[in-house]
Order: structure tokens, then sequence, then C-alpha cells
């Protein structure tokens, strides 16, 4: 693995955002634009979701992503082939000047994102730019790298966080009152609208406003640790040194955080509470999900709680023996990390008590989406854990002192629908 000549993005203490020519799907081409978008590949983890996805249009995105073969190899190949057959073919097409990229998502109930999507030069998490706030599974990295070497595209960005509220959102702003490259409705009810940046001024406005900013990873750790790792395989300069984002200044467009879920496989829910009894205070609720939450929420304001479900009900645990935290939560770690959910749902439930391995797709799924969560553990007889939302200032000043969380510990959103603008590295 060569690292020679990365001193230079060491060098750089802010955010260093470059146009590109961005591939974007021909209209002409395709069902509808909508029905060629996907969710982040980590939020399409359901097999019906996937499916559905798959036949909403034979060029839909996910055929990228999250490519389906028979073995991982093979389906890396596959992605590279299919991504290189759509650019034959005139499926997609690349942008005829390199531009940065005003992006927009509306929601039904009122809520607007506005961001700006460019190549950012990769950083180290001591380097202070961007920062990690979740660990990392390494074979999902292992897998991700695996694709973008095979395809040399950057197939979706990640979503970054800063706080500025400067020259980059004024240009953010006045761009987003012109017509847009495209429009479209995805079937989640999200509005999504595109522009390009490609004036000079302008692109240096934004540049020079960014480049005295630091960034959150809100969503795709993963991916940012992969663009790390595939950087530091390619001498400098090289198209490795920048990986596609969204930026978004939440002094004006603030992010919404739910949690992350556990779906853990092969744990009765029976079991999973003889396990813990005598441990947290275990309470049965016979409500509906939505009351189920409440419940939660309002545990979780006095100490660290969780809801389990799987089995027709939910429990709610909550009043952690204090003696179970303090053999099992690190110390070497500040007390807002120690009293974390998600650190005690790892270190205490997990490792200890189910002794469940956290990294093992066999033994433990992530799910966004609650009610799936829920649905599946029922369907399969498995337990369903969970949890109550992080602040975001909690998750930025643990970013700030260098501390990661749990992985998946939280869920940033909403998301940039994947397949508006790819990244080709060699376009």
């Amino acid at each position: 693995m060569n690292t020679a000549g990365h001193s230079e993005a060491t060098a750089h203490r802010g955010l260093e955002l470059t146009p590109f020519r961005g591939l974007r799907y021909d209209p002409d081409r395709v069902g509808s634009l909508a029905s060629v978008t996907s969710p982040p590949y980590d939020v399409v983890v359901r097999p019906d979701g996937l499916h559905h996805l798959q036949s909403a249009d034979p060029y839909n995105i996910v055929r990228l992503i999250l490519p389906q073969a028979g073995t991982p190899s093979a389906g890396t190949e596959q992605a590279a082939g299919t991504l290189r057959r759509w650019l034959d073919e005139g499926v997609l097409t690349a942008d005829p000047e390199p531009g940065l990229y005003v992006y927009e998502q509306r929601g039904g109930d009122g809520m607007l994102q506005r961001g700006v999507i460019g190549a950012l030069r990769v950083s180290d998490p001591a380097d202070g730019v961007v920062l990690p706030h979740e660990d990392v599974m390494p074979p999902v990295v292992a897998e991700r790298a695996a694709l973008m070497r095979a395809t040399r595209a950057n197939l979706e960005p990640l979503l970054l966080t800063y706080r500025g509220d400067g020259a980059a959102a004024e240009v953010v702003e006045r761009t987003a009152a012109r017509p847009p490259l495209l429009a479209t409705t995805t079937e989640d009810g999200f509005h999504h609208r595109l522009w390009s940046v490609t004036d000079p001024e302008d692109v240096t406005r934004v540049q020079s406003d960014l480049a005295g900013r630091q960034a959150l990873i809100a969503d795709g750790h993963h991916r940012w640790a992969t663009y790390r790792r595939l950087r530091a395989e390619h001498p400098s300069p090289s198209p490795w040194d920048y990986g596609l984002v969204l930026l978004v200044d939440t002094a004006r467009y603030p992010l919404r955080v739910r949690a992350i879920h556990r779906l853990l496989h092969g744990l009765p829910v029976a079991d999973a509470l003889t396990a813990v009894r005598g441990l947290f205070r275990i309470r049965r609720l016979d409500v509906p999900l939505p009351e189920a939450l409440d419940a939660l929420a309002d545990a979780s304001c006095e100490g660290n709680a969780f809801l389990l479900a799987g089995d027709g009900a939910f429990h709610l645990l909550d009043r952690p023996d204090p003696d179970l935290l303090s053999r099992t939560v690190p110390a070497d770690r500040p007390a807002a990390w120690r009293s974390l959910d998600a650190t005690v749902l790892h270190a205490t439930l997990l490792e200890h008590v189910w002794g469940i391995p956290e990294d093992s797709p066999a033994h433990i799924a992530y799910i966004h989406d609650t009610a799936a969560t829920v649905e599946k553990a029922e369907r399969d007889g498995s337990t369903a854990v969970l949890l109550h939302p992080v602040r975001e200032e909690v998750v930025r000043d643990l970013a700030r002192q260098g501390v990661t969380m749990p992985r998946k510990s939280t869920s940033f959103g909403p998301k940039p629908a994947s397949g508006l603008v790819l990244r080709a590295l060699e376009i």
C-alpha cells in the first residue's frame, strides 16, 4: 500500500471541494428519474426492498451499489460491467463541463434540506477536517473498496454537515432560485431537485468559504473509510485523492437524527429477557408502536433504556444495575460516551449478557426503519432492539474530542437519494 505523496492532503486544514463532471441518467433512456433512484446502499437491507428497486426499472442504481451475484467478487465485476454498458449505451452521460451541484430535498411535511455536492479532498481524522463519530466494520469497508476499485467510480455521495451560514450558503440559495437540471418525486414522497454550479466566481465563493470549515460525517462512515483506503493505494496526485460528498450547512438546514435499530438473529425475545432479568428493570407494554416509542423516549430521559420486540409485545428495559455497568463499560472514555445507549447496548448487553458478536451478519443486522425491524423480528422469531436517537450536539462534541461512538449509533437524515449524480474517476 503506497502512502507516498499524501502529505499535501494534511496541509489543507479546511474542506477542499472541487468541481467534477457529473454522470447523470439520460431521462429519455429510463422510465423516470424516480424509478432509477435508490436509498443509500446500507439502507436497502430487506430482500423485498432490493427486489422492488430492481423491478422498478432495469437501470435502477441499486444494480450498481448492491450488485447481486453468486460471490462478492462476481458482484463487483458485474457492477463494473453494468456501469460500462450503461455508459456505452448512453444511459448515463457525463455533463459537458465540471461543476459543483446544488441538491434539494423537500418532504411532504414541509421539511426542506439543501446542500452542495462535490469532490472533497480525502483527509485523515487526525487532520481535524472531516470528523467521524462512529466506528466502522472492516469487512464492509473491504466490500465497498472492492466495488469502487472495480467500477472506478463514486456511485453515491456521503452526507457531511458543517456550520457556516456564509458565502457557500448564499450561492446555494441563489442557485436554487433558477430552473433545475432535474426534478423528480420518489415514492417516499420526497421531492428532489438538482442544479449545476459552473460559474467560476460562484465556485470560488463556495470553495473559499468551505476552506475554513470542519465537517462531521452524518452518513457514510464506511464509504469515507473506503475513500481513505483507496487514496492510500494510489500515489498522489490522483482522482482517488477526492471522494463524492454532499455538504449540508446545518446552521440553515438542521438534520434530523434517528436511531439505527438492531435485529438479533436466532435470539428469541423470551431468551433475551431471561438473560437480562435482574440486570435491568423490565416492563411489558401491550401498546401500539408509537406509544411504545413514547415510553422509550420518556425512560431515556432518566438513563439508558431499550425496547425489545418480536413476540407481539414490547418490553421496556431501563434502570440498569450500576455494578453491571461499572464492570462492562470501558472506563477510559468520556462520561458522555460511557452513558450512550449504544455503548451500553454493545459493551453490556451484546458482549456480556447475550454473547452476540457485533460484526457478524449471521448474528446481528442494523436496520434504520423501526416498523421493519419489528416486523422482521416477529416473522423470524428474533429479537428487535429499538433505541432512542442521540442528540446532534452530543455527536458533534464527541467527534471534536476524537471519540468515536459505537458503530451504527445514529441515522442522520434525510439522506441523499442515490442515482441523481455519480462521479466517474476517469471522466
